[in-house]
């Protein structure tokens, strides 16, 4: 029986520099944990398109963590789609969620990540708790699972660096699906993220229909009556 979501921060935060590896996700499981959903976001702070919420199962039979595994933003693109194939045969059960930018602007993106969140783990069957980078829940009050936070979990716990590479490869896929649409913006390139380039484009077009509208967007003019909020909070 799932017991009440009871946020709270599984130990401090570590250094940065050692491998992630499955001490976390172990300490859980020893607690009584069969099934743990490992889960990190990609794309909250971009300027367009979704943001999105990989997740991977973690169980007692989980075998060696893959080679070359780090969190998504310390691996080039091209090591990152090479791990995609060794991160599915390791964990077996996963799942991508999102959020559009249009559900952003609805209900902010706190919401989005609530939302790309439950959606990822809508594809899974049912866990026992939910492992989350970072010392904040975005889940509080949707799920009756336990939920543990990690800071700095996309760099330490091999489960959530796995969810992260997951989340940001098929992100990035949908990105660069999004470009022909909208050429101005190099979203093949920056992925909805601020570049010089990306701001350059917004300060002469404006933000497009794949835009965080309701955002207060580099290079837009605002009327500061009617000024969005600047990350849509």
């Amino acid at each position: 029986m799932a017991s009440p979501l009871t946020p709270r921060s599984t130990g401090p935060a570590v250094p940065t520099g050692r491998r992630p590896d499955l001490r976390t996700e172990k300490s859980l499981m020893r607690g009584g944990v069969a099934r743990l959903a490992a889960m990190d976001e990609v794309g909250r702070g971009s300027l367009a398109g979704p943001v999105s919420i990989g997740v991977v199962v973690v169980t007692p039979a989980i075998g060696r963590v893959p080679a070359g595994l780090r969190d998504s933003k310390l691996l080039t693109p091209a090591a990152r789609t090479a791990l995609v194939t060794p991160i599915r045969r390791w964990v077996r059960e996963f799942a991508v969620g999102h959020a559009s930018s249009v559900e952003i602007d609805e209900v902010g993106i706190i919401g989005g990540l609530r939302l790309a969140a439950l959606r990822a783990l809508a594809q899974l069957d049912t866990v026992d708790a939910v492992l989350l980078d970072g010392n904040y829940n975005y889940l509080l009050g949707s799920t009756d699972l336990p939920v543990h936070t990690r800071i700095k979990g996309d760099m330490t716990c091999a489960g959530v660096s796995a969810a992260s590479v997951l989340a940001k490869t098929e992100r990035d896929a949908m990105m660069v699906d999004l470009d022909p649409a909208h050429p101005p913006y190099g979203f093949a390139v920056n992925k909805g993220y601020s570049t010089p380039e990306h701001i350059g484009a917004l300060r002469e077009h404006g933000p497009s229909a794949a835009h965080r509208r309701s955002w207060r967007l580099p290079g837009c003019a605002y009327d500061d009556d009617t000024t969005p909020a600047m990350f849509g909070v």
